[in-house]
């Protein structure tokens, strides 16, 4: 799979630059909410998002929080938010290889094939020595990732929730397989979509992008 995205020229990315739209969804329909946005990410931990036309509505991760900033100033995410995204971040494709594969104890299951938008993939399991798993199913002609999928406890039903994304429509961008299309589901209902019409890695990025005491920056 890492060779497949470009090997030594994915694991070494610096930064990553991407516009596109977003769309959200509400029970796996859509809910109207359709909005470009403008992303800039400084691997591994720092990233940036610019909303609606005006860009005036901004999300801005660091490694442990996350913050909305507005015309306003800036406010920390509610709690439960904050940690369904450092969650997804924790089951990143690029997680699962920079920390996960590297970490003592950890095991790779083959979980036999299966099938992502008619597509037949190679299924395999990555297991934790805390017992977290992530599962990654792999395009078996092109063993790009077409789905990634990680299962967590519900505190307040006592159950697992699942939460899965998809990768679709890729193009190489500076040598680089990129999905266009990235689909993102809780337990089995569509949460949101999105479409690229723009990548660049390896971008210089001023620090200011990403300091949460900034106002909003001038276009």
């Amino acid at each position: 799979m890492v060779t497949a995205l470009g090997g030594d020229l994915w694991l070494n990315r610096k930064s990553i630059y991407t516009e596109g739209t977003t769309a959200a969804f509400f029970h796996g329909a859509p809910n109207g909410s359709v909005v470009p946005y403008w992303d800039y990410r400084l691997l591994p931990d720092l990233e940036r998002g610019e909303y609606t036309k005006k860009r005036d509505d901004v999300l801005l991760f660091t490694a442990t929080e996350a913050y909305e900033i507005t015309y306003k100033g800036k406010v920390a995410l509610p709690k439960e938010q904050q940690e369904d995204i450092m969650r997804r971040r924790k089951h990143s494709v690029e997680s699962v290889v920079d920390v996960w594969l590297k970490a003592p104890g950890v095991m790779v299951v083959s979980e036999g094939t299966s099938v992502v938008e008619r597509r037949l993939a190679d299924k395999v399991s990555i297991l934790s020595a805390d017992n977290d798993s992530v599962t990654l199913e792999l395009d078996q002609d092109t063993h790009l990732p077409l789905r990634r999928t990680f299962r967590y406890r519900n505190d307040q039903f006592k159950d697992w929730d699942e939460d899965a994304e998809e990768y679709e429509d890729y193009h190489t961008i500076q040598g680089l397989p990129t999905a266009f299309s990235i689909s993102r589901y809780h337990n089995g209902d569509m949460q949101n979509e999105r479409f690229i019409k723009k990548v660049e890695y390896n971008t210089d990025m001023a620090p200011a992008i990403f300091d949460v005491n900034k106002p909003l920056l001038k276009k």
